[in-house]
């Protein structure tokens, strides 16, 4: 066994819900989780959404690569069928070995949402700290923001019902982002802290939950149905952060948006 006392680290928790954690170290990452409650939920919760991955995925595991992107891949330069054709037409990043042919050389998806973080983790910091002008349109308009957004940005828009949680909708905004327009979702509860969501197309379909930290804010992010969320907060409570993104990714599954 290794040293218990060495911290736990983010991918080795991913490593973990993956099953690839070597025999070893897996002792010391459940004593860990069992003394982290924030940890061993955020676990629970990437479990959750691998499993509901895996049901809507796993069917294509084993489909051939299409033979359109067998004869682009002979007639194109590497480089750009490698980020061009594969991204923009696979399946799925599926947690615990990816799916089918996208596993065979595809780009992984984390560098990509990192960089849709980044633009998540600007929009929070200009506008979280704005008293009068925060959002374009407000959250009492919750009906026409949804349909304007989705118009706009060409995906079904939703604005999650929080109050659960002790958010209310503030209300939201249209962005430019680094892969077309963004859709900026900012709430609030009774004692000020905010949280806001943004989300932009992504070329990944699917990827599981992670979460980064910059400064005083912090993120968790993922993609679904070609969609990229970003979940901020400036609390620095990461055991709240997992709760409210929790809450947004359970209603768009079942909202199909």
């Amino acid at each position: 066994m290794t040293d218990p006392h060495i911290p736990v680290t983010e991918d080795e928790l991913h490593a973990y819900v993956d099953n690839e954690l070597p025999a070893e170290r897996r002792g010391d990452v459940e004593a860990w989780l069992a003394a982290h409650p924030d940890d061993a939920a955020r676990v629970r919760s990437w479990r959750t959404m691998a499993e509901a991955l895996h049901v809507r995925y796993d069917g294509i595991v084993d489909e051939a690569v299409p033979r359109r992107l067998e004869i682009e891949r002979l007639v194109r330069q590497p480089r750009k069928w490698f980020y061009g054709a594969i991204a923009a037409t696979l399946a799925a990043f599926i947690v615990g070995g990816g799916v089918g042919w996208m596993a065979r050389g595809a780009a992984a998806a984390p560098s990509a949402l990192q960089s849709f973080t980044t633009d998540a983790l600007d929009a929070h910091r200009l506008y979280v700290v704005e008293v009068r002008h925060p959002v374009e349109v407000p959250g009492s308009e919750r009906a026409h923001l949804q349909a304007w957004l989705t118009k706009r940005c060409g995906w079904l828009v939703r604005a999650p019902e929080l109050t659960a949680a002790g958010l209310k909708l503030v209300g939201g905004r249209l962005l430019p982002g680094a892969t077309g327009p963004a859709s900026f979702m900012m709430y609030e509860s009774a004692s000020g802290e905010r949280f806001t969501i943004y989300t932009a197309k992504s070329e990944a379909e699917a990827t599981q939950m992670r979460f980064s930290s910059e400064g005083k804010e912090s993120a968790l992010f993922w993609a679904d149905r070609g969609v990229a969320y970003v979940v901020v907060s400036s609390v620095g409570d990461r055991g709240r952060l997992t709760q409210i993104a929790q809450s947004v990714y359970d209603q768009m599954e079942k909202t199909g948006g």
